[in-house]
């Protein structure tokens, strides 16, 4: 997964002005942004929280809850990118927690 530069477009309601853009080196660098975009969310929802603690469930939820979120990912061999869905961005969160914990 690494060296493939990937960018999350993503928008978090129905309005086109929350339409927004990450941009990653790597898709295992995209995945650690998104986890920490979840974090930064219940931090802001949970200030008096010390340690916020969640599991994948509720990563997915929170991906779900948004109005739109995919992934574009470069395939050097085609020299383009490649659009993936969010449910292809919840594979891959899970492959990548799945290989921080072991």
């Amino acid at each position: 997964m690494s060296n493939r530069h990937t960018i999350i477009l993503m928008q978090t309601s129905q309005s086109r002005a929350t339409r927004t853009f990450m941009d990653y080196d790597s898709i295992s660098q995209a995945m650690d942004g998104i986890c920490g975009l979840y974090e930064r969310k219940l931090k802001d929802l949970n200030p008096a929280t010390g340690n916020i603690t969640y599991d994948i469930a509720d990563l997915y939820n929170f991906i779900d809850g948004l109005a739109d979120m995919s992934a574009l990912v470069y395939d050097h061999r085609i020299q383009a990118f490649l659009p993936y869905d969010r449910q292809w961005i919840k594979q891959k969160l899970f492959q990548h927690l799945k290989k921080l914990a072991h």
